[in-house]
C-alpha cells in the first residue's frame, strides 16, 4: 500500500485476513468472513476490508442512538443470524464535533440470506474499503473517539499519499458485558491512494451514504 518510491512504514503494512481476533481483544464473537484482525492498541494501520453484508439502522429512524443496538439485535434474532464482531458505528459531522449516525451488524458472510426486514432496518451489501485505523482500549466514549480521530488526522497530514474518502467510523468488538476498561475498538477513516482518479476514490463506507 506504500508509494512505490518509499519504503513501507508500519502504518502502511496492510493487515492480513483472520478468522478470530487476536490476544489483546476479548473474543465474544467471530469476525465476518475475510476481515483483517484488529490492530494493536495505539497502532496506526492501513487496513483493507472485503465486501460484506450488514443490517443497518439509523439513529434518526429509531428515536436515537440508544435504540439502535436493540433494533438490530431483534433483526438477527428473528432471522437466526449469528452475532459477529465488530459492530460498526458511523459518525457524521455536527458543527465542530461528530454525532453517531448509524449502526451496523455485520453478517458472517456476504452470501448469508438477508432474512425479513422490519421498520428501521435495511440490509446492505457494502463494497470493499481501505481505511486508516487505530486500536483503542477502554469505553466507547466521545473522549476516546475524539482522541483517536486526532491521531488519525495527524497521520493523514503526515502522509499526503492517502486521501480521506468518507466519514469516520468505530468498530466495537465488545458488548456491555465486558468491563469498560477491557473493551477494545478501532477508530477508522476511509481513505484512498492519490494515485487513483477522483472518480474512483471511493470506499464502501462512503458509497453507502
Amino acid at each position: 500500500m506504500a508509494v512505490a518510491s518509499q519504503p513501507a512504514t508500519e502504518a502502511e503494512q496492510p493487515a492480513e485476513p483472520a478468522t478470530q481476533p487476536t490476544s489483546w481483544v476479548w473474543n465474544e464473537a467471530s469476525l465476518p468472513a475475510g476481515f483483517p484482525p484488529p490492530g494493536k492498541v495505539g497502532q496506526v494501520l492501513i487496513k483493507n476490508y472485503p465486501a460484506y453484508r450488514a443490517a443497518r439502522t439509523k439513529a434518526s429512524d429509531v428515536g436515537g442512538e440508544n435504540r439502535m443496538f436493540g433494533t438490530l439485535f431483534d433483526h438477527i434474532k428473528k432471522n437466526n443470524i449469528p452475532m459477529t464482531a465488530p459492530v460498526e458505528m458511523t459518525y457524521a459531522p455536527d458543527g465542530k464535533t461528530y454525532q453517531q449516525a448509524d449502526m451496523l451488524f455485520m453478517y458472517e458472510s456476504p452470501d448469508k440470506p438477508r432474512g425479513t426486514t422490519q421498520p428501521g432496518v435495511e440490509v446492505l451489501d457494502i463494497p470493499p474499503a481501505t481505511v486508516v485505523s487505530v486500536g483503542v482500549r477502554g469505553g466507547y466514549s466521545k473522549g476516546n473517539f475524539e482522541a483517536s480521530l486526532a491521531k488519525l488526522e495527524t497521520y493523514l497530514s503526515a502522509h499526503p499519499e492517502w486521501q480521506r474518502a468518507g466519514p469516520p467510523r468505530v468498530l466495537g468488538y465488545n458488548s456491555p458485558f465486558i468491563p469498560w476498561f477491557l473493551r477494545y475498538s478501532e477508530v477508522q477513516i476511509p481513505v484512498c491512494a492519490l494515485t487513483f482518479t477522483p472518480s474512483t476514490c471511493l470506499t464502501g463506507v462512503a458509497e453507502r451514504r
